[in-house]
């Protein structure tokens, strides 16, 4: 790799895909440093964003897509959903090959649904990629591992370098590696620029339907105010509009729908694990973005403010390490959910393996909240019926305090800075 390359989790498990499928797309959020990844592991390629070559390679891919495959292998054909009749031609051309690591597809908007267009099950595969969590952006020293909490590796002493004041730094730069290393009041201006460009040009992009800015940036707005909850779409037209019904249930909706096909919304599912009690489990999502740079660029707020709004800086917080989770569930074969059940017992994380375990954590700011949230989690493990389920790999409270250790109750506590896969 070259030296100017940081590193990202994913890269190992791009390579490891590379050697049994015959092509891969890497979709994301744009900037999220889909490319550059690709592009250490790419032999040729072809990009539909060049700005100078683009309209010729459109024209190419409409006339004969089998020229635009010419290369050397793994080709990269970056952006490919600005030619998505790509897609067919990359199946085909798989087939026909019959060998792994032939293509890499990057994709940073997922295009409109097409019949014509083949799944690509069993020859493209499909993998995420998300900003940078802590531990790829260095602010991590990873000395506590999630994959070692669930082999119930619990005995853990550690201390995280990551002060209040380099958190909130954190919480407005976002995972976005063309930040790193900025300064604060550049990355401010970026982050800004950012969310302007997707209000006004990729809601539209998505799907080819011309939205209203207007619409947009309140939609954003109500999203950036109920982060981190679970308000339903009602609630969030109703605090779009105010007094005014300018959006409709149906139009805040299909602007969402929007945001999640250019991978800027990325919600947090519910859990619905096996009980012994009769609580009813809430199925609504928890509205989440794919960084709380974004909340922290639409609401404006900066890191001195952040520490002076210690309610959004939480908020704010448990988004970085729902973002982080998800970034270090994905190299374990993991995913991230939220518990809510009928008789109010929550828990802001529960990461699920696909071989059925699962481990829970509540994520608190700050040193107040510790002794609540660990009673939280260990009301949550005598709730799961565990003659049906197993039993929880570990129980943690993910801080943004210095220590990381294991309390006489047997729950862990974890501070963001300390974590890794």
């Amino acid at each position: 790799m070259s030296e100017e390359y940081l590193p990202r989790l994913i890269d190992s498990y791009l390579s490891e895909v590379l050697e049994h499928s015959g092509a891969v797309l890497i979709e994301g959020v744009k900037w999220c440093g889909k490319t550059r990844s690709a592009e250490e592991r790419a032999a040729s390629m072809i990009s539909f964003h060049d700005p100078e070559m683009s309209h010729s390679h459109l024209r190419m891919a409409d006339i004969k897509p089998s020229h635009i495959l010419e290369g050397n292998t793994p080709r990269l054909i970056d952006e490919w959903q600005l030619a998505p009749n790509i897609w067919n031609a990359v199946k085909y051309t798989v087939d026909k090959r019959g060998r792994p690591g032939q293509f890499i597809l990057t994709g940073s908007a997922a295009p409109p649904d097409d019949d014509s267009r083949h799944p690509g099950t069993g020859r493209i595969t499909r993998v995420r990629m998300r900003p940078m969590s802590l531990f790829e952006s260095r602010e991590s020293n990873g000395s506590v591992s999630l994959n070692d909490l669930f082999e119930k590796k619990h005995d853990i002493e550690a201390s995280s370098e990551l002060s209040v004041n380099k958190l909130s730094s954190a919480l407005v730069r976002g995972g976005w590696p063309f930040l790193m290393g900025v300064q604060e009041k550049f990355v401010m201006r970026e982050m800004q620029s950012y969310v302007e460009s997707i209000i006004n040009k990729d809601i539209s992009k998505a799907d080819n339907v011309q939205r209203s800015s207007a619409i947009a940036r309140e939609l954003m707005r109500s999203l950036s105010r109920n982060t981190s909850t679970a308000a339903n779409m009602s609630a969030i037209r109703k605090d779009m509009a105010g007094d005014d019904d300018t959006a409709s249930d149906k139009t805040a909706s299909s602007y969402i729908n929007a945001l999640r096909r250019i991978f800027v919304v990325e919600d947090v599912p519910a859990w619905n694990p096996s009980l012994r009690s009769k609580a009813a489990v809430r199925v609504s999502p928890k509205r989440n973005f794919v960084d709380p740079s974004i909340v922290a660029a639409v609401m404006r707020a900066s890191p001195d403010g952040l520490l002076n709004d210690l309610r959004t800086f939480g908020l704010l917080f448990e988004s970085l390490c729902t973002r982080d989770l998800r970034i270090y569930s994905q190299m374990i074969d993991g995913e991230v959910f939220h518990y809510h059940d009928s008789y109010g017992l929550e828990a802001d994380a529960v990461v699920h393996l696909n071989d059925g375990r699962w481990g829970a954590a509540e994520i608190k700011l700050g040193h107040d909240e510790i002794d609540k949230a660990a009673e939280n989690l260990k009301k949550l493990k005598e709730r799961v019926n565990t003659d049906k389920m197993k039993e929880p790999s570990f129980l943690m409270v993910l801080t943004g305090t210095e220590y990381a250790y294991r309390r006489d109750d047997g729950v862990l506590v974890v501070p963001a800075g300390c974590l890794r896969p």
